[in-house]
């Protein structure tokens, strides 16, 4: 039997962002789109970015390692939280990309074991484990 995942549940795998640019740079870029170096807009702003991000990867890896934060996507689930409570550990999220809290997780649960969150990126956790940790989302 094969798991059905309804499309409203399933999270997006990017975030969207909104910037602002002037009319000059606008339309170089739509220039280059137009001479078919990019297929759109927001092509050319991903490669932007990334090669930005690809220029200044050594400085990005060290800034995590001093901060001894994981990079890319991190979940909690159920579980994961349960085996720490049992155990009598907070934990203390620190994730460059995306961290996931699993649907499953209660509120309750998640005060108990969560110390802090520091994301840079996105978090995705339930409207409610956000409210119940409010106060230690940095």
């Amino acid at each position: 039997m094969s798991k059905v995942t309804q499309l409203r549940d399933r999270q997006p795998e990017n975030e969207k962002i909104t910037i602002n640019l002037g009319y000059v740079d606008l339309g170089r870029i739509d220039l280059l789109v137009q001479e078919g170096f990019f297929s759109n807009r927001s092509d050319f702003i991903r490669t932007a970015i990334r090669n930005q991000l690809d220029t200044h990867a050594e400085i990005v890896s060290r800034s995590v390692d001093r901060h001894t934060m994981e990079l890319g996507l991190r979940d909690y689930s159920r579980a994961d939280l349960e085996a720490l409570r049992d155990a009598g550990e907070i934990l203390h999220v620190k994730v460059v990309g995306l961290a996931r809290i699993a649907s499953d997780v209660s509120p309750e649960l998640a005060a108990q074991t969560i110390g802090s969150i520091t994301v840079l990126g996105a978090l995705q956790a339930s409207p409610e484990i956000k409210k119940a940790l409010a106060d230690r989302i940095r």
